[in-house]
């Protein structure tokens, strides 16, 4: 990487850091940055001041889960969005492209709307993760759906399931659609809510579920970088250049299905973040994919910690869907980008 993309990246981690510390302060219950700092350090032990027991509460209880959700699916929407780009070798591909997100979101609308029905002792047996391994199975099991078609004389065809993965979002669509439209008022509710996009429902619990999940994901997709600069010279040339070019589009695929399903499971579906900010990261420095990758973990986690500070501060005490949040501030940035750049 060169100084100006190093640079960037420790710009990043401390504007990352920052917006950590000032979004656990924000909210209908403000705490000022200073108090933050002085309960964490208390948390810690490195601190003989005790803090004020309502403050610890707000922030243990009720923000820090939601701000660490928020940097976890940041991150893995990032990265993963920048993984697809670099295999696909398009600025405009996301998870979403190859059904993905559809396939979780179809999964989860399906368990809402007959629960009663089909789900009983599952759901006696997993409660409220029942929607969590619903909707990371939905994902896996579209993206394993799309991966297949796309395979030719044991070769996955990166065309093939680009188009693949646009029929499958088609056809999960219409059956989200099918089933919104059989669900009671209740259930429309949950699933518009869901379908926009939260973390609202943000827990300790969730997060010891997903994390494992995102952080093993990420962890392995920034190993790829090297793989990914050999992929934007073409297949044949990383091939000649001695990379396995099958096992890569693969593990890609499969740790971008693990990082956004685990994050769809849990907050739903948020545009934007995997399309943008990769494209966002490339503009500022580079076209390094191992730059690239970093950078886009961070500015994910950056984006989406700031959107969900809007999305429950804009127009308190409501909270707004963050997906809105990202496609609002999202769709106008992506247009300037295309006009200017053509």
């Amino acid at each position: 990487m060169s100084a100006k993309q190093r640079i960037i990246l420790i710009a990043l981690s401390i504007c990352l850091i920052f917006t950590f510390l000032f979004s656990l302060g924000l909210g209908a219950f403000f705490i000022l940055p200073g108090e933050v700092w002085q309960v964490l350090l208390a948390k810690l032990g490195l601190s003989s001041v005790s803090p004020d027991p309502l403050k610890v509460d707000v922030l243990f209880v009720v923000r820090m889960p939601r701000v660490l959700l928020g940097l976890l699916v940041g991150a893995a929407l990032g990265v993963s969005g920048a993984a697809i780009q670099g295999i696909f070798r398009n600025p405009l591909a996301e998870p979403g492209l190859i059904g993905i997100s559809s396939g979780a979101s179809l999964f989860a609308v399906l368990i809402i709307a007959f629960e009663a029905l089909l789900f009983v002792e599952l759901s006696e047996w997993l409660g409220y993760y029942l929607l969590v391994f619903g909707a990371f199975l939905g994902a896996g099991l579209t993206a394993f759906i799309v991966y297949r078609i796309a395979v030719k004389d044991g070769r996955p065809q990166v065309t093939t399931m680009l188009l693949a993965g646009i029929a499958i979002n088609g056809f999960a669509g219409a059956l989200t659609g099918l089933m919104t439209y059989m669900a009671t008022e209740q259930q429309l509710r949950t699933i518009t809510f869901w379908m926009l996009g939260s973390l609202g429902g943000a827990t300790w619990d969730n997060i010891t579920v997903i994390a494992p999940f995102i952080l093993v994901s990420i962890s392995f997709l920034l190993c790829f970088g090297k793989a990914l600069n050999a992929f934007a010279l073409g297949e044949m040339q990383a091939d000649l250049l001695g990379m396995r070019t099958d096992k890569v589009k693969l593990w890609v695929v499969v740790l971008s299905t693990m990082a956004v399903g685990a994050s769809v499971a849990v907050s739903g579906i948020i545009g934007f973040v995997g399309l943008l900010v990769p494209h966002t990261v490339r503009l500022l420095g580079g076209a390094d994919n191992r730059y690239v990758l970093a950078g886009s973990l961070l500015m994910g986690a950056l984006v989406l910690t700031l959107a969900d500070v809007l999305s429950r501060t804009a127009v308190a005490p409501i909270e707004l869907p963050i997906g809105v949040i990202t496609a609002l501030l999202g769709t106008p940035v992506f247009l300037y980008i295309l006009i200017k750049e053509k």
